[in-house]
């Protein structure tokens, strides 16, 4: 497992614009020439669809370099069933709000798995 975690050293984010924007400018921004890993963020909006949404979280998801994953959450509930079925490791999946669509804790698939754990469902 450290093997694996030592060369994951980037966050990625699929987000609208002004996530990505916030996460730019914090620095998580990623941009290489390297084939299949060109950058770790994606902006999408209304107009994005659910299989674009699906290739870049498969993309993101099976990069061997990305940690974490921020993802918004109201992008998060297009993908769901995909969002929720992923149970590596890596990358740690992490559901954020947006500023139009708020955070919902009930949505959250970690904090389900969580729950289930304590047994609390």
């Amino acid at each position: 497992m450290a093997s694996e975690a030592k060369n994951r050293t980037l966050i990625a984010c699929m987000g609208d614009e002004d996530t990505i924007t916030g996460m730019l400018l914090a620095g998580i921004g990623q941009v290489t020439n390297e084939p299949g890993k060109e950058k770790n963020f994606q902006i999408c909006n209304d107009d994005t669809k659910s299989d674009e949404l699906l290739a870049k979280f498969d993309e993101f998801t099976s990069r061997d370099d990305i940690a974490i994953l921020l993802i918004n959450q109201h992008l998060a509930d297009v993908i769901r069933l995909e969002v929720d079925s992923f149970t590596a490791p890596f990358p740690a999946i992490l559901e954020i709000p947006s500023k139009d669509h708020p955070y919902d804790p009930e949505k959250d698939s970690i904090l389900r798995r969580v729950r289930r754990l304590f047994g609390d469902s």
